[in-house]
């Protein structure tokens, strides 16, 4: 655990997330996908890119090559000029198409819908295998990205060193009914009002739970 950071107890955790809850009522992916396969695919071209400038790019290149077999048709050189704009492309390009390959050898064209498939794909992640999972199949599951690493770690619901780490502890800590939704508030929340570099404390409705403010805004 991070040195002089004490988790929430298990009611004020839940207080927490009933307040965010409140504030984020509509919150939800913000990706732009109509198949488990787009979604797969725009997580993957989301890791250090805006999901605004994935959606950019994936509105016409979905519009174009909407299925696995589509992608399939590409060259790697010709994937990575539709997808330059994101950074990382020529490495998402050459994970895309090969994860491509494994879905048709050995999914039968079909996204997996464990955890343990969905990791044995190239390129593919915890975090893009969470986001599929609870996004796309409903599966009970938290994603942690950057927003939801700082966040639950600044406020106290989790603390953590590393990504894994805060999963378990946010797996452990928030009731499985609410790990999909809670994945979804505290993405919102560190867009909207949990800066990371300028926290907006001021407007924050958390700030008599949260660690960082009562450490170093009072």
């Amino acid at each position: 655990m991070k040195k002089n950071i004490k988790k929430m107890s298990s009611k004020k955790i839940n207080e927490v997330l009933a307040l965010l809850g409140q504030a984020y009522p509509d919150a939800r992916c913000a990706l732009n996908y109509e198949t488990p396969f787009q979604l797969l695919v725009a997580t993957m071209l989301s890791a250090q890119t805006t999901d605004k400038t994935v959606n950019r790019v994936t509105e016409s290149l979905f519009t174009e090559y909407p299925g696995i077999e589509d992608f399939l048709q590409l060259r790697q050189e010709e994937l990575e000029l539709k997808i330059r704009e994101i950074g990382l492309y020529r490495n998402k390009a050459k994970n895309i198409l090969a994860m491509c390959t494994v879905l048709m050898t050995q999914y039968d064209g079909e996204v997996p819908q464990t955890m343990e498939q969905l990791l044995s794909l190239p390129g593919v992640g915890r975090k893009t295998a969470n986001v599929v999972l609870s996004n796309a199949f409903n599966v009970p599951a938290i994603a942690v990205d950057t927003h939801v690493f700082r966040v639950s770690n600044r406020i106290g619901l989790a603390a953590a060193e590393n990504v894994l780490d805060t999963e378990l502890q946010l797996l452990d800590g928030i009731p499985r009914d609410l790990w999909s939704s809670a994945h979804h508030w505290l993405i919102w929340h560190g867009r909207q009002i949990c800066d990371a570099k300028k926290p907006k404390c001021g407007l924050c409705m958390i700030t008599q739970y949260c660690h960082y403010y009562n450490q170093n805004d009072k």
